[in-house]
């Protein structure tokens, strides 16, 4: 296993020394089993039409329509304090409304897309008719007799279990040892049932998996393989496009735009980096952050994709204050689509979590849990490593003219005691280095 993986990387990774690898098959063409635009385009309209509906079942969504999209926050303070350079922007999925991470796009499109499916086939909607209309007893009723399964650490299954709950479907939430106690206890409050595992992200998934097959009206929602979830993330590249032309910000050779996403299995970082070169192609920059003890989509793409590595096989932990990045093997589906598209990866160990945390709340006034701050220092890799001014170099710009959009995940639906905590221990950790 180890052989894959060239003897330097290989050290700096079983050190957890951070570091920025850069993605030699970057360019490469897509995989044949690569989701088309039309798909994307798809998923994208489906989420427009359910809006009515989803503004129906959630008060928090009545004064933007029932949208689901985020702020895009210009972030001069958050650049200054790390002494970046470019235009700086954080992408506010942290602050996503009802499910409160970068899994509602996903998570709510393939909830939509089965209850459409289930409605049609069952004679109670009409393919034109107002989705509002699932929100009825009638449809309740229907989705009872379907049960709604998923594997997480954290956000994905709120994401899924928050609306699958609220359709009135039977939902199961199997989740490993790294999710948080009030992540469980807010899903227990919306009526979804929750499966505790001893074992990690892997472990809860498997064991998902093998109920809904058990199951004649079961649906397994599988951020690994799952085709509706990436091309339900993938529709934040338009929304970020819309954005940023908004904010004045063209896109092409000279002023590029440079993406740094937080990475867990990849399912969500992989679909928005997916969407945006599919509008931007060569003028996007993708990287992904992982933590030290989780690298695993580094590790998959630097030892090639051709049969599965974990981070286990080169001898890490995957114990991470990151849960929501708790993963040993990233998606098998996922990984060749980044083998093509993604720049590189960087990693980041749990000080540097709570580090840039605590400065995103200091310049900003931002509160997330410590996996959304992973991306952070993605600007100042680029910027400021040997690595990344060769990056730099050889695809010809200036990241001092570039646009830099930090993505985070997940924390406005941290209980404020959570966010107290997380600063105590930045503060802690801080003092212990000085």
């Amino acid at each position: 296993m180890n052989s894959a993986l060239q003897a330097s990387l290989l050290a700096a990774l079983q050190a957890r020394e951070p570091l920025l690898w850069l993605n030699p098959r970057e360019g490469t063409p897509l995989p044949a089993s690569a989701p088309s635009l039309a798909t994307i385009t798809s998923a994208d309209a489906r989420l427009a039409r359910c809006e009515p509906l989803l503004a129906a079942l959630f008060p928090e969504l009545a004064a933007c329509a029932g949208r689901i999209d985020s702020q895009l926050m210009a972030a001069a303070p958050l650049r200054d304090a790390l002494a970046g350079e470019g235009t700086w922007f954080v992408k506010r999925d942290d602050a996503l409304p009802v499910a409160g991470s970068i899994k509602a796009r996903g998570g709510f499109h393939e909830v939509l897309a089965l209850a459409e499916a289930i409605a049609l086939e069952h004679g109670l909607l009409a393919a034109d008719e107002n989705r509002r209309k699932l929100a009825h007893a009638e449809a309740r009723e229907l989705f009872a007799r379907h049960t709604v399964m998923v594997g997480s650490t954290g956000n994905l299954g709120l994401s899924i279990g928050v609306l699958a709950a609220a359709l009135g479907f039977d939902t199961v939430v199997h989740m490993s040892t790294d999710a948080k106690p009030w992540k469980k206890d807010r899903l227990r409050q919306r009526g979804v049932r929750v499966v505790e595992h001893a074992g990690d992200y892997a472990a809860a998934v498997e064991a998902g998996r093998r109920e809904a097959r058990a199951m004649p009206r079961g649906h397994f929602v599988d951020d690994e393989r799952s085709s509706l979830l990436f091309t339900g993330y993938a529709t934040a590249a338009r929304e970020l496009a819309t954005q940023l032309a908004r904010a004045g910000r063209v896109v092409d050779a000279a002023q590029p735009l440079c993406v740094y996403l937080p990475c867990g299995v990849g399912g969500a970082p992989g679909g928005i980096a997916y969407g945006l070169k599919a509008l931007f192609g060569p003028h996007v920059h993708c990287f992904f952050a992982e933590p030290v003890a989780s690298p695993c989509m580094l590790v998959q793409l630097a030892a090639g994709v051709e049969r599965p590595v974990s981070v286990y096989d080169i001898g890490l932990d995957n114990r991470t204050e990151a849960d929501g990045l708790a993963v040993g093997l990233a998606s098998q589906w996922v990984a060749p689509l980044m083998a093509a598209q993604l720049a590189g990866v960087f990693t980041v160990s749990d000080a540097q979590l709570y580090a840039h945390l605590s400065t995103l709340w200091q310049t900003l006034g931002i509160e997330v849990e410590p996996s959304a701050a992973a991306a952070v220092g993605g600007p100042g890799w680029l910027a400021q490593s040997a690595a990344g001014r060769d990056y730099t170099r050889g695809h010809q710009f200036d990241p001092r003219a570039a646009t830099h959009v930090i993505w985070t995940t997940g924390g406005s639906l941290v209980p404020a005691a959570g966010h107290r905590r997380f600063r105590q221990t930045a503060d802690e950790l801080a003092a212990a280095i000085r």
